[in-house]
């Protein structure tokens, strides 16, 4: 006698802990979630932040068995701008989640509407590895106080974090509210696949395409923040040693390692060799004070892995070949993954390095005569994720933000916008799309559902009902005039 096989539905079950079944099991948790009060949201998130808190030295060892991330740089980067995040959340939370009122139009007159903020409901976060600590749990807590469930997929190219989020995610949440799925791209794809609410990822303009294709299968919405190649202005005006300074920190913060990194730096072409001065001077007093080489310093990180080391030190190479020159740095060291804060003048205008968002600790200066000039090098490439202005010119300020696109920018410093609570952060064009942070990144996990009340029995439009009498057109007619 032959036994008969298992229904086809039983054979085709998803296997437990497999990314089906934590989506099944969350796409089940999600109604109860969004009945819950702000307070309950709130728990999860200061849960969260305290977690942080007792973990600090777990997440520093973390970040620097990765990628050598000086502890220090951790605590700003990762670990404070995290609870930055959680403390603004919780304190503005009651306030997000209650339903906004909006006034009447008197054509309306009668009624009363309202914006009611939902959860959408099943989450993906997809984290990279530059930042993948922060870049994880920022997300997350916009998700969590929106109302969802999330699973976090962290990069692999980050194992000792991404085991850490994992553990994390086991000690504080249930899974069918927020799981951490660990694994390599065919992870990724496997979540890809499924019908999420939401998809929120941060990584590159090419995968950024991935995750926009796999979510139009679904017509899930998305925030992609990416990057590309954020440029820094510095005209005749600027405090030369403090733009260098806050530049080169803003360069070579985790070994330049940043989406919203200087990519290139446009200096007006009088004051060219003296600001070239001064950032060979910031670079020794932030990375070489004792004069015995960056690679020494406790305060430099190193390139994430082997096959980023051989990119960055290959975009070098190019650019030399096509007739850049080193004034600074160029010291490379691949048994550490290392490559040394570096200057490069007359860049090739078609060479890698000035075509590709270079992710590494290479900083090309180019020259420039008139602002225009300088508006239409930027404009004639990608819109990038952040713009970076130096000048002491309310006119040269007011040209440049006019006429020049950016999903975000700074005026006599960098990368600070980032970090600031109430301001949306996010990419434009090439760079991205949607905001998150704070209120924006509350309205991206949200639903923004349009609620219009009318009095039972009455309506301020019956009079144009059919059928379309003569009175009736009058009556529009009227209204058309009116309106």
């Amino acid at each position: 006698m032959t036994v008969s096989s298992a229904p086809a539905a039983a054979a085709a079950a998803p296997v437990a802990d497999s990314p089906t079944h934590l989506f099944e099991q969350q796409r089940l948790r999600a109604p109860v979630l969004r009945r819950e009060s702000a307070e309950e949201r709130a728990g999860r998130i200061r849960r969260l932040g305290q977690w942080i808190e007792q973990n600090r030295r777990a997440i520093e060892e973390a970040l620097y068995a990765d990628f050598r991330k000086p502890p220090a740089e951790t605590d700003v980067t990762e670990i404070w701008s995290s609870q930055v995040e959680i403390k603004h959340t919780l304190s503005h939370l009651k306030q997000w989640i209650k339903p906004r009122r909006v006034g009447t139009p008197l054509s309306l007159m009668g009624t009363t509407a309202w914006v009611h903020h939902e959860p959408k409901g099943v989450c993906l976060i997809i984290a990279p590895w530059n930042y993948p600590f922060y870049l994880a749990i920022d997300p997350l807590v916009s998700a969590l106080a929106a109302g969802n469930c999330c699973i976090i997929k962290p990069s692999e190219m980050t194992p000792a974090v991404a085991a850490l989020l994992s553990r994390m995610a086991r000690e504080l949440f249930d899974p069918a509210e927020v799981v951490v799925v660990e694994g390599d791209k065919d992870v990724a794809t496997a979540l890809l696949q499924l019908p999420f609410d939401h998809i929120f990822f941060t990584g590159s303009p090419a995968i950024g395409k991935v995750v926009m294709r796999a979510a139009a299968e679904h017509l899930t919405s998305v925030t992609l923040e990416l990057g590309g190649k954020s440029p820094v202005l510095v005209d005749a005006t600027a405090n030369l040693r403090d733009a260098a300074e806050k530049i080169v920190w803003g360069k070579f913060i985790n070994a330049g390692q940043t989406c919203v990194a200087p990519d290139y730096v446009l200096v007006q072409e009088s004051v060219q060799e003296q600001f070239v001065a001064e950032v060979r001077r910031a670079v020794g007093r932030l990375y070489d004070p004792a004069g015995e080489g960056v690679i020494n310093s406790q305060s430099y990180a190193r390139i994430v892995n082997k096959h980023h080391f051989a990119r960055v030190s290959g975009l070098l190479e190019d650019a030399q070949r096509a007739g850049a020159h080193v004034v600074l740095g160029g010291i490379v060291d691949g048994s550490q993954c290392f490559i040394e804060p570096t200057l490069l003048l007359d860049a090739a205008p078609d060479s890698r390095v000035m075509q590709e968002e270079i992710f590494g600790p290479l900083l090309p200066i180019q020259p420039f005569k008139t602002l225009m000039q300088a508006a239409d090098f930027v404009n004639d490439r990608p819109k990038p994720l952040a713009l970076y202005l130096f000048t002491q010119s309310a006119e040269n300020q007011r040209y440049l933000l006019q006429n020049v696109a950016a999903g975000g920018c700074c005026i006599n410093e960098t990368i600070l916008h980032l970090a600031h609570p109430d301001l949306p952060f996010g990419g434009v064009g090439n760079s991205g799309m949607g905001k998150a942070h704070g209120h924006y990144g509350f309205l991206a996990f949200s639903n923004e559902k349009a609620v219009l009340k009318q009095r039972t029995g009455r309506t301020g439009i019956k009079f144009m009902y059919p059928p379309y009498t003569p009175k009736v057109q009058k009556m529009v007619d009227w209204l058309m005039r009116l309106f």
